[in-house]
């Protein structure tokens, strides 16, 4: 006889059928085998002394504070660990209970609807300024063109195009300037048919510059206000184009000033939430959101945030992440941009593993190898 211990993160049912298991089973066993934890925030404390008893009865379990057992608070916070199939029975108990019970149920059946994507999407880089964070992205006319050229031969599925820094600190450039950098590679772009071979994304919230990206080819609109402007979503409905957006808290002169929020999860899934309804509202067809790492974070709410990603996939929208050779890896370990490589790496694998379907990048080779590299041992 020999006994092994196998990852937790394999792909159980296939091992299942490997040692042929009956259909019926490997579903049965497939859904004990996938645990979730879930956090509840001001709960009632009937609610919670209910769940607690209802979550024993399955076989699952809530941890909730001292003296919930005696209403010592009138809400508390707990921490549901459950089994999909214990969490499938759970939702179904807790439709008919009070105190809020019928909303959790309701967030219990959200939560076992999220499918983690199967397949991450590179998006390159492309500044047209002078002033991006990270000199080796700077690109102007024809040297632009061929580095996207050069991008696309390294396998990038996306190329996001931008004419100015959103860096903290960075200076506010009008829209004329905008456009007149961005301009001549918008313009190689469609002239050479590059929409052809890969989808563009133009990077920024100005009408003016975003309708001449969508009229050269561009699909996609990646917006870092979320759509604050109205005109955008008009755009971006008006073209069939994809809005991607984004969490920014405040603008990006003073983002870094001592960001808050109350709870960082939470806060960010609320604002994505209202953005998407105003967005659908337009007519927006297509969304993908991302968390805005970087953009008016600390280094432990960008950290939350990379690893709760499957938290905001309940939002039913693809997830982008952006960490690209960010000063967040230097408060980790002291480095300059052209050394964060080995960072940017490590966070954004983390991000696909926790559920991100794009992962925006200055070094597309490398992370496509590393993606490839993933996804073998995934799939193992």
């Amino acid at each position: 006889m020999q006994i092994e211990l196998l990852s937790n993160s394999v792909d159980i049912g296939k091992y299942l059928k490997n040692i042929n298991v009956d259909s019926g089973g490997v579903a049965i066993l497939s859904l004990k085998a996938l645990h979730y934890i879930v956090y509840i925030r001001d709960l009632h404390v009937g609610a919670a002394n209910i769940l607690k008893q209802d979550a024993l009865s399955v076989g699952a379990d809530l941890g909730v504070p001292r003296g919930t057992v005696v209403a010592k608070n009138p809400y508390v916070n707990c921490i549901l660990i459950a089994t999909a199939r214990q969490l499938q029975t759970l939702s179904k108990k807790e439709l008919a209970q009070p105190f809020g019970l019928k909303e959790v149920a309701y967030k219990l059946q959200e939560i076992l609807k999220v499918k983690k994507p199967s397949h991450a999407e590179v998006m390159g880089v492309i500044n047209a300024n002078d002033d991006s964070f990270f000199s080796a992205s700077r690109f102007k006319e024809n040297s632009a063109i061929e580095a996207i050229e050069r991008m696309i031969e390294e396998g990038a599925d996306i190329i996001d195009v931008g004419g100015v820094s959103s860096a903290p600190n960075s200076v506010h450039v009008d829209k004329a300037e905008e456009l007149r950098r961005v301009k001549p590679i918008l313009d190689l772009i469609q002239a050479k048919r590059l929409y052809d071979r890969v989808k563009f994304s133009i990077d920024s919230y100005e009408p003016l510059v975003i309708e001449h990206a969508l009229m050269s080819g561009f699909k996609i609109v990646n917006d870092i206000t979320g759509l604050a402007n109205s005109e955008v979503a008009k755009l971006c409905a008006s073209y069939d184009a994809t809005a991607v957006i984004m969490h920014m808290q405040k603008t990006p002169q003073i983002m870094q000033e001592r960001p808050e929020y109350e709870h960082i999860l939470s806060d960010i899934y609320s604002f994505l939430s209202s953005r998407i309804q105003e967005a659908e509202a337009f007519g927006v067809k297509d969304i993908i959101l991302d968390v805005g790492i970087g953009f008016g974070k600390t280094l432990e709410h960008n950290l939350m945030l990379i690893k709760h990603q499957e938290h905001f996939l309940t939002l039913g929208k693809p997830l982008l992440v952006g960490a690209s050779r960010k000063s967040m890896i230097d408060k980790i370990s002291p480095s300059l941009p052209k050394e964060r490589l080995g960072g940017t790496l490590a966070l954004h694998l983390e991000s696909v593993k926790n559920g991100a379907s794009i992962i925006r990048v200055h070094d597309v080779q490398e992370h496509v190898q590393a993606l490839r590299v993933q996804q073998a041992l995934m799939n193992i």
